[in-house]
């Protein structure tokens, strides 16, 4: 008998010809976020992953890690055994006096038979391990309905027990859906849409925008703790940092107030655009929701998207302002979020926005304007940082 490690994939089942594929690039993921546990060889046994845990000290902090990995269903601590009964019953034993129950526990006995070839069906198997748990202990008793315990046998080319199994964020692994770049802005919307994406296999990088000094180092530090803190799901980010400062200046010198923030934006995505190009992202995220402000209108996301031939993807664009908030306290980036520093967006923002521009007229403001000498200026400023989760 071995302590493991076992990994459902769940989605991934459904993946036809390109399910190998995404299996292997979730291994990947896997292992990569088990490096310095200590543990052994890994496995696949009829499309399960099995990792050897040789510290069982660390199991609490193994699941912890392994459930924020993308594209994985389930995971779970069980004792590798031999596909006869007696080692079955003798892990069941162990499994359930690792618990320490003392009072009273009702329980169900579940089987799963991969091995079609093995001697039992998955009912008769899971009579049989419910017989085994009721003659070793005690405080045990059948309970189908509303168990306390569960308790497993999984029969493939091996056999495993187990009690317990942990839901990940699932999703589809990191790499498997392209590369896009988010927009960062240090509010609170943006984090949970680069989270968002990278849960349907989108590799993130990031990219902030500020104008110091008239933005503070605090608002520049703050985005980059943002891209870290996303960094513990979304794996390493290539993270740019570009000064809007001589952008927003010409803005105010030449044009009308009330297109700044629709013509600035245009100018991030241009920039952007450039650095997609040599960086190889296939295109954009934005924490833009429908409404949310006034530069949130179907009016301004069809202008803004008139400024790069690259898609722009806005994964919370139908979500109340209260859900967008409940994700980011659930992946930790709320807190820092709400720090009072503000972003170029909202110090450079105009009394009264234009809510439905037209093209010809953002078209017209911006021939006042040198936009290829104002960008290259801005490219001169870029900032690389790679932002790797500890």
């Amino acid at each position: 008998m071995r302590w493991l490690l076992g990994v459902s994939f769940g989605e991934l089942m459904l993946k036809g010809k390109n399910r190998k594929k995404f299996i292997k690039n979730s291994i990947k993921q896997v292992l990569k976020a088990l490096h310095g546990f200590n543990i052994g060889e890994h496995f696949l046994d009829h499309e399960k992953l099995f990792i050897e845990v040789l510290d069982t000290t660390e199991f609490t902090k193994i699941i912890e890690k392994s459930t924020m990995v993308f594209g994985l269903s389930y995971v779970y601590p069980c004792i590798q055994c031999g596909k006869n009964f007696e080692d079955i019953e003798k892990s069941i034993v162990e499994l359930i006096k690792n618990k320490n129950y003392d009072e009273k526990k009702s329980f169900k006995a579940f089987a799963v038979r991969a091995d079609k070839s093995f001697e039992m069906n998955s009912m008769q198997i899971a009579a049989k391990v419910g017989g085994m748990v009721l003659r070793n202990f005690d405080n045990f008793y059948v309970d189908i309905k509303k168990p306390e315990v569960h308790v497993h046998v999984d029969i493939r080319q091996k056999c495993y027990a187990y009690l317990e199994k942990y839901s990940t964020i699932g999703g589809l692994p990191i790499g498997t859906g392209g590369r896009a770049l988010l927009l960062l802005s240090g509010g609170i919307d943006s984090p949970v849409a680069g989270f968002e994406m990278a849960r349907r296999g989108v590799e993130i990088g990031a990219i902030h925008f500020h104008s110091y000094p008239f933005t503070s180092e605090r608002a520049k530090d703050k985005a980059r703790r943002l891209a870290k803190q996303m960094s513990i799901y979304v794996g390493e980010v290539r993270y740019f940092e570009i000064n809007m400062l001589n952008i927003y200046t010409a803005i105010n010198k030449n044009c009308r107030e009330r297109f700044t923030t629709i013509l600035s934006r245009r100018f991030m995505m241009r920039i952007a655009e450039k650095l997609a190009e040599k960086y190889r992202f296939d295109g954009f995220v934005t924490g833009e929701a429908l409404g949310q402000v006034a530069s949130q209108t179907i009016q301004s996301i069809s202008v803004v998207n008139d400024a790069t031939r690259l898609p722009i993807f806005r994964p919370l664009i139908n979500m109340d302002k209260s859900e967008i908030i409940e994700k980011a306290k659930w992946i930790d980036t709320y807190d820092i979020s709400i720090e009072p520093y503000d972003d170029c967006c909202s110090f450079f923002a105009p009394e009264r926005p234009v809510t439905k521009p037209r093209l010809y007229d953002i078209e017209a403001e911006e021939n006042k304007l040198n936009i290829d000498e104002l960008v290259e200026k801005a490219l001169e400023t870029l900032e690389i940082f790679d932002i790797i989760v500890e």
